[in-house]
Formats: structure tokens, C-alpha cells, sequence
């Protein structure tokens, strides 16, 4: 038989990260070529898991090492050459048997997707290292801009001193980590908070705060948001659904996945425990660096009442009138001799942040 040529994705068994591939089928062996990676398989001890066609998904039976690929006439010589193909490894197979064994596991990961991953992600969360979080939120930010339509960053000098120093005043002990940036946006008054201390903020929001009260007490919740890790916490429920899901449908390569982080920081709510958190976390944030944190409310409630349906802050941060009221409870008048969280060339400086000419 002539040698065969495909290109596929090799898959460790031990982590879902796929591995670009050039796979070559002669003499009865598969030869898997990639980036630091060499493997010689004998056709004979092939066996194949389940996947959607065209994809075909094959390894040794006694290895948890795979490649997937989706070249037909590669797939066909591999069924010609290995009779035990889709035979299990301890030699039992059937058509009903599999589908008996499909349909269980099926139920089972439906059950867990929907009971079991969103009460382990509450213990998982606070477990996740610094350095994966970061490299998570990295990707996340990656993908947000795609799903935004890669709106510019904003960081006119006198725009970012501004914002630096109300971040100063209002991080408290968050790690070092801890990165806001702000994206041009005419239609999203929205801020957003992702895995590894990033917040990213859309201009409108800008637009929307009379008061760098206002403005300060939305960025104080997203730091509440951050020092309780609820974006790694969302996304664990979020990613592992998906990658469960995923499983059911052949796609484990982690393409599912992927797509949902992104999704879920611009769709997803927090619970309402969380809100309530963030907001507690804020009031103290603003009250501690001398602002009046009841403007919190005040915004809230601004946003709320606009029915343009652009404005997507409350569709990712529910708000209600018990949450106002809350906030203005928790919230201690300022003093009326106080200094301002930024003065009024530096409100203007930060408000024109992604302004071409900002104000000097």
C-alpha cells in the first residue's frame, strides 16, 4: 500500500492541549510527527474512541496518547489495516454495548455539568495558582477583544496618571498583579473583571460618570469581584460545563472551551451573594480613600433606568433596588472638608483618556 499523508492534533492524555501534527500511514505503521515530538505506531494495536465523523480519533490500547484528524482516505486505510479498530481494549466491542456505555456516561456528565461542577469550582477557585490565572485572564482579554471587535486601547499620558492614581487609591492589599485598561467603546457602558487581577473597562462608562466618586466606586466593585477570585470561579463552572459538554460531542480538543470564557465575562452574571460582596468591598474601598461611596448606587441606578439596550453593565451585573439600598446603608457621609478622589483637570484628563488631543 502506497504511504498515506494527513495532518492531524496529538493529544498527551494527560492535559487538553492539542499538539499540531503530520501523520504519515505506511507499512502498517502511523508515524506522528510534531514540534519536539516523534511516535511510531504499529497499525495492529490501534484502537479508535469515539468521535463526530469525518474527525477519527485513534492511539494504542495501552497508552492514553490520541491523535484526531479528519482525512477521509486516511481513515479509510486505517480501517482496512486494523480489523480491531473499534474493539475495546479488553477485546469486548458491539454496537450496543457502546451505545449502553455512551448513553451512561452521557447522563452521568450531564449530571455533573449541571450539580457537580458548580460546587467543586467554589473549592477549585482559591486553589488556582498566580501564574495560570494570569495566563487564563491573558487569553480571556484575547478573547474579549475578538467578540468586541478589537477596540483600541486607551492611554493618553495624562488620561493613565489619572487612572493610576484613583487605582492607587482604591486597591487596598490586591496582589501586585492587579492591570486595568481601558478599551474605546461608544455603545458598552461596561467594566469587566477577568482571572489574574485584570479589569478592563469600556470608554462609555467614562461617558456615563458625573463624578470620579461614580466612577471609582464601579471600579472598587470590580475590585471586589477580584479580591474574592469570582472571574476564575465563574469560568471554572463556565469551561468545565463546556469541556463536559464538549466531551458528549467529540470535541475535547478544548475548542468549546475557549469560546466560553470569552462569552461568559460579557454575559454571565455574578450571583447575587457575589454582587453583594463586591458591592460591600467597594463602599469600603471608596469610604477608606475618602470619596462617598453612596454614588455607587447613584450610577447604578443612572444605568439602570436608561432603557438603551446597549448599556450591557446590568446584564453582567444585575442591579436591584435592594442592592441600592444596601450600598446607601453601608455608605458613611464624607467629610465635608475633604479632597477630592481626582481634581478637576485630572477628572477631565482621564475622562478624554482615549481622546486623540486629550485636555492638557
Amino acid at each position: 500500500m502506497a504511504a498515506l499523508t494527513g495532518a492531524g492534533r496529538y493529544f498527551d492524555g494527560r492535559t487538553a492541549r492539542p499538539v499540531p501534527v503530520s501523520l504519515r500511514l505506511e507499512a502498517g505503521r502511523l508515524a506522528v510527527s510534531g514540534p519536539d515530538l516523534r511516535r511510531d505506531w504499529n497499525g495492529l494495536d490501534l484502537r479508535a474512541e469515539d468521535a463526530r465523523p469525518p474527525l477519527m480519533r485513534v492511539g494504542p490500547a495501552d497508552t492514553p496518547e490520541r491523535v484526531e484528524f479528519s482525512d477521509e482516505a486516511l481513515a479509510a486505510a486505517l480501517e482496512a489495516l486494523c480489523p480491531d479498530l473499534h474493539v475495546g481494549p479488553a477485546g469486548q466491542g458491539g454496537t450496543l454495548t457502546v451505545a449502553l456505555w455512551s448513553m451512561a456516561a452521557g447522563i452521568t456528565l450531564l449530571g455533573l455539568a449541571a450539580f457537580g461542577v458548580p460546587v467543586l469550582a467554589d473549592a477549585i477557585a482559591p486553589l488556582v495558582p498566580a501564574a495560570v490565572e494570569e495566563r487564563i485572564g491573558a487569553l480571556v482579554e484575547d478573547q474579549i477583544g475578538s467578540l468586541l471587535g478589537n477596540p483600541p486601547a486607551c492611554a493618553a499620558p495624562e488620561g493613565r496618571a489619572a487612572l493610576d492614581r484613583l487605582v492607587a487609591q482604591l486597591r487596598g492589599d490586591l496582589p501586585p498583579g492587579l492591570r486595568v485598561s481601558v478599551r474605546r467603546s461608544r455603545t458598552d457602558a461596561n467594566a469587566l473583571t477577568l482571572p489574574g487581577g485584570r479589569v478592563m473597562v469600556l470608554s462609555k462608562l467614562l461617558d456615563e460618570a458625573r463624578s470620579p466618586d461614580e466612577f471609582a466606586g464601579v471600579l472598587a466593585h470590580e475590585f471586589g469581584h477580584v479580591a474574592a477570585r469570582d472571574p476564575t470561579r465563574s469560568l471554572i463552572r463556565s469551561s468545565g460545563i463546556a469541556y463536559l459538554l464538549g466531551y458528549l460531542v467529540g470535541d475535547v480538543a478544548g475548542s468549546a472551551v475557549i469560546v466560553a470564557l470569552g462569552e461568559n465575562v460579557l454575559s454571565a452574571g455574578y450571583s447575587r451573594e457575589a454582587e453583594r460582596a463586591a458591592d460591600a468591598y467597594a463602599v469600603a474601598a471608596v469610604t477608606r480613600a475618602g470619596g462617598d461611596a453612596a454614588t455607587l448606587a447613584t450610577i447604578l441606578e443612572r444605568i439602570a433606568a436608561d432603557r438603551d439596550e446597549s448599556l450591557a453593565f446590568l446584564r453582567s451585573h444585575p442591579f436591584t433596588r435592594e442592592r441600592a439600598a444596601a450600598i446607601r446603608s453601608r455608605a458613611a457621609p464624607p467629610a465635608a472638608d475633604r479632597p477630592p478622589l481626582l481634581d478637576t483637570p485630572s477628572w477631565a484628563a482621564l475622562r478624554a483618556i482615549c481622546a486623540t488631543n486629550p485636555p492638557g
